[in-house]
């Protein structure tokens, strides 16, 4: 509620219909370069996903193509070692003329000259040997096969793999480049708000101090109260150091701690109690409780009052037509320019 009274008493921002337009052309650029870059993001993130899916897929035919290879090995050496052993037994039956042992023997039962024993010797080579030779060479040609087809999809995988790096990459460094002009419609947008504030806070204490140095040269009514005594000598000027000293801590609802926080009857009392002045942590009852002072009399660390009471807000007016306090949150302890709208409701004295 007190923000909401605060900004209805501020005096409008004095904004040129150029500069105004200028702010929402900015304003617009920035809408529609974050709408892009939302989407972009989304992009990169699908193709980030193809990017995994293809890195899975090649890992996954690699290592097909490893088992094959590996098989084609196991084979070929079944292959060499399957020749010796079948080599090494036909021999031996051979020499032996079928004396080893009985399987032997059936091979030279029937064998009664050399051109017999021959004969039984090359159908052991041409027979049982080159057939189980033949079937692993075909089991190697299967899986030769098999290999060349993996390495044609693991080259087409790899391919895909590029591809959707590649791309991943290119929208990356797109969105680089519009978060870089974002950044920049962004300062461009600060850069106008600040000049803008600038004016109307150059406005609104050109209007302050047109209030005060009307109301210090109008005659007074016989029937005005007479003026307030002064403030205790270095309280007013103190509780202004003090609450200077603050500048910047952020606004805190019911923040009272120097360095950490202030609301704003929290930055007044604290303020006031450096000075030797106890004031409750209340703006209307730091109305109730302060000597009423005419905006023609104000003298720094007095304090000015918004709403009913002084219930809304209260601010330090610090001279010149300045006051200090804290707002809302969101903000800081800052000096602002003294508003006197419908909500201000007077000033008093501690």
């Amino acid at each position: 509620m007190a923000f909401v009274a605060v900004a209805a008493a501020s005096v409008p921002l004095a904004v040129s219909t150029a500069g105004a337009s200028q702010l929402q052309t900015e304003q617009a650029k920035a809408t529609q370069l974050e709408a892009q870059i939302q989407t972009l993001g989304n992009r990169i993130g699908a193709l980030d996903q193809q990017y995994e899916a293809a890195l899975q897929k090649k890992a996954a035919l690699d290592q097909q193509i490893n088992v094959t290879q590996q098989q084609i090995a196991t084979s070929k050496g079944r292959i060499t070692r399957d020749k010796g052993v079948l080599h090494q037994a036909a021999i031996q039956a051979y020499v032996t003329s079928g004396t080893s042992s009985s399987a032997d023997s059936a091979l030279f039962a029937q064998s009664q000259t050399t051109a017999m024993d021959s004969t039984v010797y090359n159908q052991v080579i041409s027979g049982s040997l080159n057939t189980s030779v033949d079937n692993l060479n075909t089991a190697v040609a299967q899986l030769d096969s098999q290999r060349q087809t993996l390495r044609s999809e693991d080259a087409a995988a790899a391919g895909a793999v590029a591809s959707a790096k590649n791309a991943t990459q290119q929208a990356q460094s797109l969105e680089t480049q519009q978060q870089a002009a974002l950044a920049q419609v962004k300062g461009q947008i600060a850069t106008l708000i600040a000049q803008q504030q600038a004016t109307a806070a150059a406005a609104q204490q050109a209007s302050a101090q047109a209030t005060l140095a009307s109301y210090s040269s109008s005659p007074r009514s016989p029937s005005a109260p007479p003026a307030p005594p002064p403030a205790p000598s270095g309280g007013g000027s103190g509780a202004v150091a003090a609450a200077e000293s603050q500048l910047g801590v952020p606004y805190i609802w019911g923040g009272e701690t120097p360095g950490v926080g202030f609301d704003c009857s929290g930055l007044v009392a604290w303020a006031w109690g450096r000075a030797g002045v106890s004031l409750p942590h209340y703006s209307g009852a730091q109305m109730a409780d302060s000597t009423p002072v005419p905006i023609s009399d104000l003298q720094p660390g007095d304090l000015l009052f918004y709403g009913p009471g002084g219930s809304v807000h209260v601010a330090m007016y610090v001279g010149g037509g300045q006051m200090i306090e804290a707002t809302f949150p969101g903000t800081v302890v800052r000096i602002d320019p003294v508003r006197f709208g419908t909500t201000f409701a007077g000033a008093g004295r501690p």
